[in-house]
């Protein structure tokens, strides 16, 4: 497991157990989860334009961004990171898992 992840979504945790004056996760929580979907829903077009734009670095400060929130998002919903972790180890074993898409014709 990651340590900077675990450190970030514990100290998420921490924010919502134990509210800090000024603190910007404590806000989010405070919100509620319309505020929260709309963060995680703007960082996730950050990351699309900038990944578009070509910017690498601008591109991993907004993926940044999006784990953040994903985080929030987990913690408020009571999703722990190891579910997370572990449906994402479970579908790294596999293989050959190629979904066939359906086709559609446009001309019809």
């Amino acid at each position: 497991m990651n340590d900077s992840l675990l450190s970030l979504y514990n100290t998420v945790i921490q924010r919502k157990e134990n509210p800090v004056e000024g603190s910007y996760t404590c806000y989010l929580f405070d919100k509620g989860i319309d505020k929260i979907l709309k963060k995680c829903g703007e960082e996730c077009s950050e990351v699309i334009i900038a990944a578009k734009n070509g910017d690498n670095g601008e591109t991993v400060l907004e993926i940044s961004d999006l784990l953040y929130h994903l985080m929030v998002l987990m913690v408020n919903q009571g999703i722990p990171l190891e579910n997370v972790l572990a449906e994402l180890e479970k579908r790294s074993q596999k293989t050959g898992n190629l979904k066939t898409f359906h086709q559609v014709d446009k001309n019809s």
